[in-house]
């Protein structure tokens, strides 16, 4: 099903070396390129009242990733290489567009890619926009600042962790406002109850979008013998932001050049948090998820204090990072804070 564009903005399908794809675009073709990186469980459509606000000078590009939106279905996610074939994808777009450097802004597993780019082609972004990023360490599986796994194994991230009623759901297209609906996690988890988008229904297509199965979301898995018995398999978006399958930060480090990064999220965000709503070893604590084994071995992710200390020694390389933190905001500040939000985008963009 094909999501209607807003006025403006135009959609496409690109060929590049990696990806078939749909690509929205809007603003001036000979400007300095913006390229919108969207998050997991989403496609590009949720970038398109952001594109349109960027001012006079800029040219707004969003592609649906792999395993997302109108993205080829046979593109896979192999998530023994991280979020590599994301990244690896931006780059092959940007040559096929013919774009040598752009500013690229990443929301949520979008901001995973965009510290995949940072680590591996740091030439060819002028800037990087972290909007609510997905730890530099992954998602799940990790107990303190530095990344340190709770298991050798990754244990209690990756594709099996996933909730399947969820993805059931998902799968059948559901547009209820049920328990555990796509339409409700959007609502009470994509942004702060009580907002809601004038664009629901759209934004809710987006997301039924998602490509379903043991390549695509959630992802395949290994049994364990660590809480709570699921480890991360090959396949899927989920096992790409696994701990385990996550590059050597350090690397962040060393990148010449440094291009410089704003750090942008909302402080009542349920979804990237030290204690987020998405994590099993949240659950595990609540009481949820039975057989937890503790704070000592299993705490939740601390995913604010890994990237704030990550950053900071990005900073401390020599690199330039900018914090913006949206009162009263959810995990997606561009849409339910869209004025603080576009303020921010562009005052850091201009400077630049």
């Amino acid at each position: 099903m094909s999501i209607p564009t807003l006025p403006g903005i135009s959609a496409e399908t690109v060929a590049s070396a990696r990806l078939t794809t749909r690509v929205l675009s809007a603003g001036d073709e000979n400007g300095t390129p913006v390229i919108f990186v969207h998050g997991n469980l989403t496609s590009a459509t949720f970038w398109e009242e952001t594109m349109l606000a960027l001012p006079a000078g800029y040219r707004s590009i969003a592609l649906d990733q792999r395993g997302f939106g109108e993205s080829d279905p046979t593109a896979a996610v192999d998530g023994k290489r991280g979020l590599a074939d994301m990244s690896d994808d931006v780059l092959a777009l940007m040559d096929a567009l013919k774009i040598e450097a752009a500013h690229v802004v990443g929301h949520s597993m979008g901001g995973g890619v965009l510290w995949r780019l940072l680590m591996d082609a740091p030439e060819r972004l002028l800037s990087a926009s972290l909007v609510a990023p997905v730890s530099p360490y992954g998602f799940g599986g990790t107990k303190d600042a530095e990344g340190t796994l709770c298991a050798p194994d990754a244990a209690g991230s990756g594709g099996g962790v996933a909730n399947p009623q969820y993805t059931q759901l998902l799968k059948d297209g559901e547009r209820g406002d049920g328990e555990m609906t796509p339409r409700q996690v959007m609502n009470n988890f994509y942004w702060k109850p009580p907002y809601q988008s004038e664009r629901e229904e759209d934004l809710l297509t987006s997301v039924l979008q998602t490509h379903t199965g043991e390549r695509d979301y959630p992802g395949d898995s290994t049994a364990s013998e660590h809480w709570p018995g699921l480890a991360p398999g090959r396949w899927g978006v989920l096992n790409g932001m696994a701990p385990n399958n996550q590059p050597d930060v350090s690397r962040l480090y060393a990148v010449n050049p440094k291009p410089p990064v704003l750090w942008l999220r909302g402080d009542s965000d349920q979804v990237i948090a030290d204690m987020s709503m998405f994590d099993l070893a949240t659950f595990g604590k609540l009481g949820v998820v039975p057989g937890w084994p503790g704070d000592e071995v299993c705490p939740p992710q601390p995913m604010i204090a890994q990237t704030q200390l990550v950053l900071d020694k990005y900073a401390a390389a020599g690199g330039s990072v900018n914090e913006v933190v949206i009162e009263d905001c959810g995990h997606s500040p561009f849409v339910e804070k869209a004025d603080e939000f576009n303020e921010a985008l562009k005052a850091f963009l201009d400077q630049s």
